[in-house]
């Protein structure tokens, strides 16, 4: 077992994963995230649920999906802004932040994060650390491997998703599983649950990085 799996066995309290989340209304927010990875992997909702949780909470939001010839094993991204100002584009450039579930991901969008920008990366399939700049802060979530655990292999994009809120604080668990219904189809409200444990899950390894 990994280090990192280790750490995470020791659990995190519900307020060390949420009390981030509280933060928003208290400090000017604009954000810009790129997530990616190939089809398959839930890009596309990722970004579909952030932006729609943001939404709910009264953020200003842009959402703008990509993907690649071939949907399934093809490559997909999506640009998601979030902020409590109005946004006067949609295309992001230069992300404050990136979620790359594969290594073509982080190869493609990683030289262009901002300085002092965040990189939350898969590290079932990124087995290299990440070489940017010294102010990037990297965390290395071992995705894949959560998500087997979990006995949910498509929820991998949850955890990625549950890391990033933990280390960014704009948004909580509980306010993206408030938002699952509204991007779910209802035939797959069922899953709520466990990808809702895997947003924490996520959160959890945000926190063990940190401590580390």
């Amino acid at each position: 077992m990994s280090e990192e799996l280790m750490c995470m066995g020791e659990r995190m309290s519900q307020s060390q994963i949420s009390d981030a989340g509280s933060q928003i209304a208290t400090r000017p927010l604009y954000e810009e995230i790129v997530i990616a990875g190939f089809g398959g992997q839930g890009i596309i909702l990722a970004g579909k649920l952030l932006a729609q949780a943001a939404m709910r909470a009264g953020m200003e939001v842009t959402y703008m999906p990509s993907y690649g010839a071939e949907v399934r094993g093809g490559t997909a991204n999506c640009m998601v802004i979030v902020s409590n100002k109005p946004i006067a584009c949609p295309v992001v450039n230069r992300p404050d932040s990136l979620i790359a579930m594969n290594k073509a991901a982080l190869g493609k969008f990683g030289p262009r994060l901002k300085p002092g920008g965040l990189l939350v990366f898969n590290s079932s399939l990124i087995h290299d650390e990440p070489e940017l700049g010294a102010d990037i802060e990297t965390v290395a979530v071992p995705a894949d491997d959560i998500a087997v655990e979990l006995d949910s292999p498509k929820s991998a994009n949850m955890v990625m998703l549950g890391a990033y809120l933990q280390k960014r604080g704009h948004l909580s668990p509980e306010q993206m599983a408030e938002a699952m219904p509204d991007v779910l189809a209802t035939r797959y409200h069922k899953t709520i649950p466990v990808n809702v444990q895997a947003i924490r899950r996520g959160a959890e390894a945000a926190l063990c990085h940190a401590s580390t």
